[in-house]
């Protein structure tokens, strides 16, 4: 049977090698008609505090245009005033080349996919 103080350190080194993330998935359209929309869930996420790891997963979307972009540089602005840390995932190559192009793949962390980010974090 485990101590009570070897469990209490068990429980401490889960919460820092393990810090909780939480997964937002923006529309398959993202674009200045549902921007605002998603700009809200995103800010209300983040202000939240309840993470430490944001993830905007990408697997879905098929179009991405300038408001979408601004969303996510809000965003990524807030998180970071907040010491918190916005990740984005499984983005096709053609929305790749968005972020390339305006060469916000310079200012986003990104990731193939969602479990390459946890094995990222957590090993």
């Amino acid at each position: 049977m485990q101590s009570i103080a070897g469990r209490l350190n068990q429980i401490m080194q889960q919460t820092f090698i393990k810090p909780k993330t939480i997964v937002v998935k923006p529309p398959i359209f993202f674009n200045a008609a549902n921007a605002l929309d998603f700009a809200q869930e995103l800010t209300t996420v983040i202000s939240q505090g309840n993470c430490s790891i944001l993830v905007v997963d990408f697997e879905q979307v098929e179009f991405l245009d300038s408001t979408g972009l601004m969303v996510l540089v809000s965003g990524i602005k807030l998180a970071e005033k907040l010491e918190q840390r916005l990740s984005l995932c499984s983005i096709s190559p053609v929305i790749r080349m968005i972020f390339e192009l305006t060469q916000l793949d310079e200012v986003f962390e990104i990731v193939e996919s969602y479990s390459l980010l946890l094995t990222s974090n957590y090993s």
